[in-house]
């Protein structure tokens, strides 16, 4: 499967709409207490998205912020009228976004290439051996980065 470019999604009640103009970056499993929280589950499937690339189309976004797990200034674009998250960053920006997957229109190419803060995962979520884990926030995205390419989810 080959996923064309532009991506297109938006929140729960269409309010709030958005474009991607270039293929993420990698795509992961976050298992933080921040995410549990944020979703209400037991973890979010993470697109890891160039800044730039990304633009609303439609609405304008809520912001809240907070720390991370990690330590680091966070902050979240969210509806304002039905209150779906749809992307975090970082202060000061590092030129990246955290996008939320099943906020795509076409979640069918979804796929994590690993799961991260895997020391705060649910007890119940088993894993299956060659899975990408790491315990905390990965300092090298590499691998992550390098299996979601292998998948050829989008045309170079």
């Amino acid at each position: 499967m080959t996923v064309a470019l532009p991506l297109e999604g938006g929140c729960q009640c269409g309010a709030l709409r958005y474009e991607l103009s270039a293929a993420p970056i990698t795509l992961y499993a976050c298992h933080c207490s921040n995410c549990q929280k944020q979703t209400g589950s037991a973890f979010v499937l993470s697109t890891v998205i160039p800044e730039a690339a990304f633009s609303f189309t439609e609405g304008k976004p809520g912001k809240t912020e907070w720390k991370a797990d990690s330590g680091a200034q966070r902050f979240g674009y969210y509806c304002k009228d039905c209150g779906n998250r749809i992307a975090n960053g970082q202060t000061p920006s590092t030129g990246i976004l955290s996008l939320r997957a099943g906020t795509f229109d076409d979640t069918s190419w979804v796929r994590p290439a690993g799961h991260i803060w895997v020391k705060s995962a649910q007890p119940w979520i088993k894993f299956d051996k060659d899975d990408l884990l790491c315990d905390v926030q990965p300092t090298e995205y590499g691998p992550y980065v390098e299996r979601f390419c292998s998948f050829g989810i989008f045309a170079n």
